[in-house]
């Protein structure tokens, strides 16, 4: 019966997938099956550690972020949680070796957004690594299978990816950040005055990781590569939306990409696979 729990536990962190990311769903849903529930696993993971520090104002968040780290240490040891959540987490980084190293400093980058609320260089380097690039990581280490001079070829292009989709992140999510949580991201970036020449050298930054990363997710293996350009062709898309918009926009209204586009987006992407385009 061990594996209906491993079973359960998994689906939940899927249908928490699901529930926050139609993106990223139809993304690994891309992916060869043997791939789906240890990225449903780091995505579930990643997801509720966010939520502490985004969403629960009526809680002490360091405790509740302390507590969610102990329990998570303690689960990857025990091999073992009640918590569905962690409990799938913690199969995927005993199975595939994920460093701890890297899940530190992903708790790290989350802790920096109890407190923190603008970045200088340093600061803003060492959350994009914590909260964005280990992910890709992350799930880079699920891709090769424990390879790892696959791994080490690749692990640049990983994080620019993850560092490209994090500062889309950034633009996209400006008003709630700036606003509702009284975060500035990017350094010596004045949000009440920002300007054309300030979002261009930002769009420049992420014009070469987007670059750099498809260096590397041309060379991903076979049954990973689909998913993960269908999920750089999306934030591709958003960028390209985001840069049409002048900054004043930006500040104003989220911006989106609709479903039938995203569904588009993967009609397109399986197409070229089973081409061999990409």
């Amino acid at each position: 019966m061990i594996e209906l729990f491993h079973k359960s536990a998994f689906e939940c962190s899927k249908r928490i997938t699901e529930l926050y990311s139609t993106s990223f769903t139809l993304g690994i849903k891309t992916l060869s099956k043997r791939y789906h529930n240890p990225i449903f696993g780091i995505y579930g993971f990643v997801r509720y550690a966010d939520e502490i520090v985004d969403t629960f104002h009526h809680l002490d968040k360091e405790k509740t972020l302390n507590l969610f780290e102990e329990n998570t240490y303690k689960a990857i040891e025990e091999k073992f949680s009640m918590n569905p959540v962690l409990h799938s987490f913690q199969l995927v980084v005993n199975e595939y070796s994920i460093e701890k190293e890297l899940i530190e400093a992903f708790l790290k980058s989350m802790r920096m957004d109890i407190y923190a609320s603008t970045y200088n260089d340093s600061a803003y380097g060492e959350y994009i690594y914590g909260s964005a690039e280990v992910v890709g990581l992350m799930c880079l280490r699920v891709f090769c299978e424990g390879n790892n001079s696959e791994y080490e070829k690749l692990k640049p292009h990983a994080m620019s990816l993850g560092s490209a989709f994090q500062k889309v992140n950034f633009l996209r999510d400006l008003k709630s950040d700036f606003e509702e949580r009284g975060r500035v991201y990017f350094p010596e970036v004045d949000f009440n005055s920002f300007s054309q020449d300030e979002k261009c050298e930002i769009e420049k930054d992420i014009e070469k990781d987007f670059d750099h990363a498809l260096e590397g997710i041309i060379n991903l293996p076979d049954g990973a590569r689909a998913g993960v350009y269908l999920a750089y062709l999306y934030y591709r898309k958003l960028f390209n939306k985001i840069k049409k918009c002048p900054p004043h926009l930006i500040l104003e209204n989220r911006v989106r990409i609709p479903n039938f586009t995203k569904l588009v987006l993967l009609g397109s992407t399986y197409f070229k696979y089973q081409l061999r385009v990409i």
